[in-house]
């Protein structure tokens, strides 16, 4: 596998897929985007890896070195290589499920460098990019995808919340931890990460009035890749989705997804807000899914090969790469060496979930309650009692 591989085949144009009963083609993204007049995005990495300026956003990189650079698409490439291997293992029974973040690395990579150490992170199900960067070892995602466990990481030791599989009620959580932190005087943020599905949702509103209205230090990291499982981002919402903030009276920003060092320089900006004391921002980062929404998904039923081919051409990993090569800061021997880590990568994951032991079966009747609970106890008793008839059956294995 090269490590700029999208990791997932092209996908064909189905026979009877169409956009709608009239079965007429359903406009791209980027056609739509010229077509409506929506605002530009903020970008500092064109798709064919040219350094462009930006007059407001420069400043929180331009510091960054070529071995930082580097840095950056090492992280691209690990995280997508290891989200391959992840789809690789469940199409062959090892997972029961998995939410590929295919296309999305620069958006994760991107902000999830501009956190600091004590800031804290709530993500939702597809945020593997930003646990590489908060140190969660990709292994431990994958606990809760096999079935045996409920999150295989301590929240805490890394201020990365557990998978939030609700959709949008992270964004609470969030909110609510961010106005703890600013009751406790603390000079960190707080970022909840969403898609543009659960914008929508009424957890994301209340959200965003709360975290408005007590000035809380969070940023809403919402990660539009076009559609909310087979529903396209159109039918969603009447405005781009990072106007919602104005509503709220907060600021919204939209930055190019597919740039790395967009995502970084935005994200950079809106924690300053919130360290300094200036309240919630949303950052609208526009990017595209460019696998299936989960694996029990299947994106050729509603949407086009001429839409994904034009997003191919905006690869996050290419972009970057294309950067590396033509000012010089990399030459084919990183990019060997990468490629021979990211193998190894895959092998270690594969390794990993193999030798993940079956959960205690009692394990699901703990930490219910803080204290414990007498109906707790009843159920346990009784699911031992359905367990031990097993043996008796057996004669007593």
């Amino acid at each position: 596998m090269t490590v700029e591989s999208t990791a997932a085949p092209k996908p064909r144009r189905s026979a009877g897929s169409t956009a709608g009963t009239t079965g007429a083609k359903r406009t791209t993204s980027t056609t739509r985007a010229k077509k409506s007049g929506e605002p530009p995005l903020v970008q500092l990495l064109t798709p064919e890896g040219k350094r462009v300026k930006n007059a407001e956003y420069d400043k929180y990189v331009a510091g960054i070195t070529p071995d930082e650079l580097r840095g950056l698409y090492r992280d691209m490439v690990l995280t997508r290589r290891f989200d391959a291997e992840a789809t690789a293992l469940q199409r062959q029974g090892e997972l029961g499920l998995w939410a590929s973040l295919l296309g999305q690395e620069a958006a994760q990579i991107g902000s999830g460098r501009a956190l600091h150490d004590d800031d804290y992170v709530f993500p939702t199900y597809r945020e593997h990019g930003v646990a590489w960067c908060r140190g969660v070892d990709p292994t431990n995602l994958l606990g809760m995808f096999r079935g045996v466990n409920n999150g295989g990481w301590d929240p805490n030791g890394n201020n990365f919340h557990l998978y939030t599989i609700v959709i949008g009620s992270q964004t609470l959580h969030a909110t609510g931890y961010a106005m703890g932190v600013a009751k406790d005087g603390a000079d960190s943020a707080v970022i909840a990460y969403f898609g543009d599905g659960a914008s929508s949702q009424g957890d994301v509103a209340e959200a965003f009035t709360f975290s408005a209205v007590y000035n809380a230090p969070v940023v809403f990291f919402c990660q539009n890749n076009q559609w909310a499982i087979s529903e396209p981002t159109e039918k969603q919402s009447r405005v781009p989705l990072y106007q919602r903030a104005q509503g709220f009276g907060f600021p919204g920003v939209r930055v190019d997804g597919n740039d790395v060092l967009a995502s970084l320089a935005v994200t950079k900006w809106a924690l300053e807000r919130a360290r300094n004391g200036e309240g919630p921002t949303l950052v609208e980062a526009y990017t595209y899914r460019m696998g299936a929404h989960t694996t029990s998904d299947d994106p050729t039923r509603y949407r086009h090969d001429d839409e994904r081919a034009a997003w191919e051409a905006k690869d996050p990993i290419l972009r970057l790469r294309r950067h590396l090569e033509s000012a010089h800061h990399a030459d084919e021997g990183f990019f060997a060496e990468l490629e021979a880590e990211s193998e190894a990568l895959g092998r270690r994951v594969r390794e990993a979930v193999r030798a993940m032991p079956d959960p205690d079966h009692f394990a699901i009747f703990e930490n219910v309650y803080a204290d414990g609970h007498a109906l707790v106890d009843e159920e346990r008793a009784q699911f031992a009692a359905y367990q031990a008839s097993f043996a008796d059956a057996d004669g007593g294995k």
